[in-house]
């Protein structure tokens, strides 16, 4: 039994209400275009009486309602360890037991072609390299990258997903130390953390210019707790934050994961699930200002899950991303579904 995603406040099976998710339908938008989805995640949650599941039959069952999804990145989020091993090496089993999920897929439909594992990178160099070293091993040819997440905020109570981020986490020698290592070995750094971390974290990414660095979720808008309502405010912040990241040239941006229940937008709780219209009139801005920054060449459309799939289905969302790329040329919507992933993760041809 997996203890999927580890997630303190998720109430399991909260990502699996289909019969909700079927209540809002829409037409699929362009359904020949190429789609990698470079974040996702699988996991059991639950009891082994009443587990939760979302793997790769499930995770098909998504990327082939209509959109076409030819490969997939899988984002660690703590499933599968392994707690008997020593510490540094726990996570090595997530890597492998996604590496063989990954190979007994069928052909046909969506693959995962990317593997972003864990590691704790403030070890020291001979325990990190030891522990990169059976990462790429277990991975079987996947391994890209490592996320060592950033993610902290002191008032974990307001959070269905409270990150486990350290105090001072990206301003920590040891942590940077071990960030420019992933660089040298030729692996990227995801990592996810809140908008109120975003200056932080740019100190962070100019620190470290050798390695390629990809932000996940925007740097995640908090919408709950003391930021309750106050999403015009934050954005008036955020905006002038992420034209400075932009600035960076070792930044990558993934564009997704806004329909999470601590954004605040609410969407979860609703009779009736989210419309790509509506995700267009109350999220476009953001979207549309990081492309605007950041380039095509910079930014990729990402799922985010089955966390997203609280509030959204699959064929909406994907729907909603094409509407938002619609004004764009050929070329840029190109690299925002496919092009940019395959480029930062090193992905072969689908």
């Amino acid at each position: 039994m997996s203890e999927g995603g580890r997630y303190p406040g998720w109430r399991p099976g909260i990502e699996l209400r289909d019969d909700w998710l079927a209540l809002t339908r829409e037409e699929i938008i362009d359904p020949d275009r190429e789609i990698v989805d470079p974040h996702h995640h699988l996991w059991v949650h639950g009891t082994k009486e009443n587990p939760a599941v979302y793997e790769t039959k499930q995770l098909l069952r998504d990327t082939g309602a209509g959109h076409n999804v030819v490969q997939t990145v899988y984002i660690e989020c703590r499933s599968y360890w392994d707690l008997a091993a020593p510490e540094h090496l726990q996570s090595v089993a997530e890597t492998a037991h996604v590496a063989k999920m990954a190979s007994d897929m069928p052909q046909g439909g969506a693959q995962i072609a990317g593997i972003i594992a864990h590691v704790d990178l403030t070890l020291p160099l001979d325990h990190l390299d030891e522990a990169l070293d059976a990462h790429e091993k277990a991975g079987q040819g996947l391994l890209k990258g490592i996320r060592h997440s950033g993610a902290r905020d002191e008032d974990r109570a307001s959070l269905m997903i409270p990150g486990r981020g350290a105090k001072g986490q990206y301003s920590d020698p040891d942590f940077r130390r071990g960030l420019s290592h992933l660089g040298t070995r030729g692996l990227t750094y995801d990592t996810w953390h809140y908008h109120h971390q975003n200056r932080d974290f740019f100190d962070m990414v100019r620190a470290v210019p050798e390695t390629t660095i990809i932000l996940d979720h925007f740097g995640t808008p908090l919408g709950v707790g003391r930021f309750t309502g106050k999403h015009d405010e934050i954005f008036d912040i955020w905006q002038e934050d992420m034209a400075d990241l932009a600035d960076c040239p070792n930044l990558r941006a993934k564009l997704g994961g806004l329909a999470m229940p601590d954004n605040g937008f609410g969407f979860m709780d609703r009779a009736t699930p989210t419309g790509s219209d509506e995700l267009l009139d109350l999220q476009g801005r953001w979207y549309s200002h990081m492309i605007a920054h950041f380039g095509p060449e910079r930014c990729m459309f990402e799922s985010n899950f089955p966390v997203d799939r609280v509030s959204v289905s699959y064929a909406v969302l994907w729907n909603f991303f094409k509407k938002l790329a619609a004004e764009l040329d050929a070329e840029s919507q190109d690299l925002l579904f496919a092009g940019t992933a395959r480029a930062t993760y090193g992905l072969p041809p689908a």
